[in-house]
């Protein structure tokens, strides 16, 4: 008999809930190498990798479209709302094919994070869905006017067909899912100790003057790096292909390597508001420094959560792309709560399918 397997469902948007499943899947290998994994998500393979080391399958498929960007900041909102249509439109062909899918290939569990076609296909195959996220879609929606009602009502339909939620911090309530249990952050172990990186990478300037650029799968258009100019005596990292070339700029164009395993060797990260990123930052003890995001609904929880756990500092979009970057100068924020958020999210949900497949 084939061995018993898990597929992943992940939605199509960024690499955020990727990363963070594919955290908590990297743990379960460790405790169970005998589930088989199959990745369902159009998020690319070699992020997959990066995370999860030993053997999966990988299954491009699309559920959902989250939101439709041009970079981590700007949306278009029409054209998600168009895409969504189609997908609803077809979901009985896909509810069917994955269904049968999940059949032939000895499927116990499904796991998603987070679109809400897989509890519909789940329930077509006969075994349950198990969910994950700190946010549904139907709340980033809502927000968005009277277009979106027969999408949001679609989506929340779904979600209380799902047999279980772990809600991650940082969370809006999540109403819509019926069983929920609460776990702490997932973040992940980086895989290079500091010594090691500052040696390859020749990084001398320390920590705290060394800072992390990191603005999701998606990027930025337009980070004026010429800023960076004025500040002689830092360090900055980027994952940015296109990046140019400045002398106190390292440039990461390797899948070897991931901004997580860069955070330790850094004093902050300019980031966006993304949970990933952020639950990362916050399981190392990083100080963060975020831009705000309009119309995204999540975006807000983010932002009260940071200034709630991390050392922090909040920038408009304007200090950010217009001014000079004067902020790195200023002090950061303290957080406004003593108590700390649990870092245990990704072994706790490995820990509970393990246990399922026991």
């Amino acid at each position: 008999m084939s061995h018993a397997a898990i597929y992943i469902a992940v939605t199509s948007h960024g690499f955020g809930h990727a990363t963070r499943v594919a955290t908590v899947v990297a743990k379960l290998q460790q405790l169970r190498p005998d589930i088989k994994l199959i990745f369902v998500t159009v998020a690319p393979e070699w992020l997959l990798k990066s995370y999860v080391k030993g053997n999966f399958v990988y299954r491009q498929r699309v559920f959902d479209v989250g939101v439709i960007q041009s970079d981590s900041l700007t949306m278009d909102k029409q054209a998600t709302l168009g895409k969504m249509q189609s997908i609803i439109a077809r979901q009985d062909d896909i509810i069917a094919e994955e269904a049968d899918y999940i059949r032939h290939h000895n499927v116990k569990l499904v796991l998603a994070d987070i679109p809400a076609l897989a509890a519909p296909i789940a329930r077509a195959a006969g075994v349950p869905c198990w969910m994950m996220s700190n946010f549904g879609w139907d709340y980033i929606y809502r927000d968005w006017g009277a277009s979106f009602n027969k999408v949001v009502d679609w989506i929340e339909n779904y979600y209380q067909q799902s047999d279980r939620l772990f809600r991650l911090p940082l969370a809006e309530p999540m109403s819509a899912f019926p069983q929920i249990t609460d776990v702490g952050l997932t973040g992940s172990t980086p895989q290079y100790g500091q010594a090691e990186l500052k040696e390859r990478f020749g990084l001398t300037i320390p920590s705290e003057r060394t800072v992390l650029l990191t603005f999701g799968g998606l990027g930025l258009q337009t980070i004026p790096y010429e800023n960076l100019n004025n500040f002689q005596e830092w360090q900055f990292i980027t994952f940015d292909r296109n990046a140019p070339d400045l002398s106190n700029l390292l440039k990461i164009t390797s899948h070897d390597f991931r901004p997580l395993d860069f955070m330790p060797i850094c004093g902050r990260i300019i980031s966006k508001p993304g949970f990933s990123t952020f639950s990362e930052a916050l399981c190392l003890d990083l100080p963060i420094v975020s831009l705000t995001r309009q119309d995204f609904a999540e975006s807000q929880i983010l932002l009260d959560n940071i200034q709630d756990y991390s050392q922090h500092q909040i920038i408009s979009p304007e200090e950010f792309f217009q001014g000079d970057w004067n902020f790195l100068q200023q002090n950061l924020l303290p957080p406004r709560k003593t108590e700390r958020l649990a870092k245990d999210g990704a072994s706790t949900i490995a820990q509970e399918i393990s246990n399922y497949f026991s």
